[in-house]
């Protein structure tokens, strides 16, 4: 269940890599296309008082699958943003542990 939570790109960029994104992303994972999510947050950033670009950065929340599953979901994720002429991106992984993890209020 990845979501992936994407700011400094735009929605159509990230609609248009969606699909091969998500497919990709689902051999990685060996599971299906619908256990991904990806939100798009409109965002305004601030640098010494001005209005400025956003630097493109995405945060996936998932179960831990290990370092090679892991590496190879930022690779694929990387390959796919350069893709649409963005320089360079940053991805971090937030970690959900299952202990406490719960769905329509219960532990899952």
């Amino acid at each position: 269940m990845p979501h992936m939570i994407v700011r400094g790109i735009s929605v159509l960029d990230i609609q248009s890599i969606s699909s091969a994104l998500i497919a990709e992303l689902a051999e990685v994972c060996d599971c299906g296309t619908d256990n991904f999510m990806l939100e798009c947050l409109s965002t305004v950033s601030i640098f010494e008082g001005e209005i400025c670009a956003t630097y493109p950065f995405i945060e996936v929340g998932w179960f831990e699958r290990g370092p090679e599953v892991r590496d190879a979901y930022a690779g694929v994720l990387t390959k796919h943003i350069l893709s649409l002429g963005i320089p360079e991106v940053e991805i971090a992984f937030k970690v959900y542990k299952e202990d406490s993890y719960y769905w329509n209020g219960k532990l899952v």
